[in-house]
């Protein structure tokens, strides 16, 4: 009798279930290998699927082979993200809510902080790092490899040199987090290291290959032989911006084949996004629009990315996504899919986002929270979108209300026609608010006087 039971719900599942072949379940028999990828400071257009003029092939075809997450959402800079990524939660929780870690900051993602590859590692994974880091070098525990990484390549700063990897003077190039001297362009560097990563990998276990790029950050530099690609491009600092994106996207596309020639690709899990929208202002040369704002700003251009997922014979090809997420759900999400140890001292604020992917459920998010800083505030809870700016922390705050799902581009502020949702969300901010803890940081961009830069950044005796 149990046993005709079983058969009728797996019937039943059959007939109301996936009729495509693609597997409802995130967690497969055997872990995948994951291969994350990073933009820094690419714009929401700054795609090929997106419309953009940049050639971004590698990109366009991983966008086709899996899903678009047309609604993902970053923090609004570098390190903020990151952080994010690493842990499953927001900013406030640690103190890395404003700006980004400098150079010569005392403090990085604290170390009471479980980060990603740890979690893997416990799991089974071997782990790795292509690229910046930008999380803390002041003191050696803050380093990748003593936060879960098996392997380190590249830097631990933004902004640096892509021909000569200075930033403000000091090199920051490492292999190991050891000092390493070696000449080439970042992008390129990155990609060969990632390449030689999977070619002496053993596919027996589970690989996790984390690869954020310093593209196309500024500065704006790259080989001549992209930039002649882009010469119709009259805007000096877009054109070369353009071909900093196309190298990068070559750069993925051989990351991408190192897996195909190691036969892996087909239990790997790909993921990409920016980090945040793109530096559109003068100088930045990217294009956010038709979204508002740019990185730094908590309207749509400087925090929705472009973001896509991968995994053949579980994520339909083709499958969009307009369901809002969150950089901080990555955590949980590859925790599940690992088969990973979810239960950790300090809770999380992201959300498993496979129900919502596999099998078309709404987004696991009742709000998103963007961020609480003294100059802007920012919330998202269903349709509806609070933004609260100021030009000084002291300063009394201008205050803008949008409906996200019929205004997408943030056009008509509602703030006086819906006095009652302003104040709704404005309850939610300062629930936030409440468990915030101080930032480390602060808006000065400047080392203090009695710095005196290194040679090498984060060299230890």
């Amino acid at each position: 009798m149990r046993s005709l039971f079983g058969f009728c719900l797996l019937l039943i599942g059959v007939l109301m279930g996936r009729s495509d072949g693609f597997a409802a379940q995130a967690k497969p028999a055997k872990p995948p290998h994951i291969l994350l990828f990073l933009s820094d400071d690419q714009g929401w257009k700054d795609v090929g699927y997106h419309g953009s003029e940049i050639q971004t092939a590698s990109l366009d075809r991983l966008a086709a082979s899996g899903v678009q997450l047309n609604q993902f959402y970053t923090q609004q800079v570098c390190s903020p993200t990151r952080a994010s990524l690493m842990t499953g939660r927001y900013p406030i929780r640690y103190g890395l809510q404003i700006m980004v870690v400098r150079p010569w900051a005392n403090y990085g993602l604290p170390l009471t902080e479980r980060t990603l590859p740890q979690a893997l590692k416990e799991a089974g994974y071997r782990t790795a790092i292509c690229g910046k880091w930008h999380l803390g070098h002041h003191e050696k525990a803050y380093l990748p490899t003593q936060r879960g990484f098996d392997l380190q390549y590249g830097h631990y700063n933004g902004a640096l040199g892509y021909f000569t990897h200075i930033r403000d003077g000091g090199l920051d190039w490492h292999r190991n987090d050891q000092v390493l001297r070696e000449e080439g362009y970042t992008t390129n560097l990155v990609a060969q290291e990632a390449v030689r990563i999977v070619e002496s990998h053993d596919p027996n276990q589970p690989l996790f290959l984390y690869v954020p790029f310093n593209a196309p950050h500024t500065p704006l530099q790259v080989p001549q032989e992209y930039i002649d690609k882009y010469q119709h491009i009259t805007d000096k600092d877009r054109r070369i911006y353009a071909a900093m994106v196309h190298c990068m996207d070559d750069a993925i596309g051989k990351i991408v084949a190192a897996f195909d020639k190691r036969g892996m690709r087909d239990n790997t899990l790909i993921l990409f996004s920016s980090d945040n929208g793109g530096a559109d202002y003068k100088g930045g040369g990217a294009e956010n629009g038709p979204l508002r704002g740019h990185k730094g700003t908590f309207f749509e251009g400087g925090v929705r990315v472009p973001a896509l997922m991968v995994w053949p014979g579980r994520i339909k090809p083709g499958t969009i996504v307009n369901e809002p997420m969150h950089i901080v759900d990555w955590y949980p999400t590859l925790l599940k899919v690992a088969g990973a140890r979810l239960d950790q001292p300090l809770p999380l604020d992201g959300c498993d986002l496979w129900p919502t992917i596999l099998d078309g459920k709404p987004s696991p998010h009742e709000e998103i929270l963007h961020n609480i800083e003294p100059r802007w505030s920012a919330i998202r809870v269903g349709d509806w979108k609070l933004v609260q700016r100021r030009k000084k922390p002291e300063a009394k705050p201008k205050i803008a209300l949008f409906n996200i799902a019929k205004d997408p581009y943030e056009k008509t502020d509602l703030s006086e026609q819906k006095p009652e949702k302003v104040e709704a969300l404005l309850a939610r901010i300062d629930h936030y608010a409440k468990q915030a803890v101080p930032a480390k940081g602060d808006y000065a961009v400047k080392a203090p006087p009695d710095f005196k830069t290194p040679k090498v950044w984060g060299e230890f005796d």
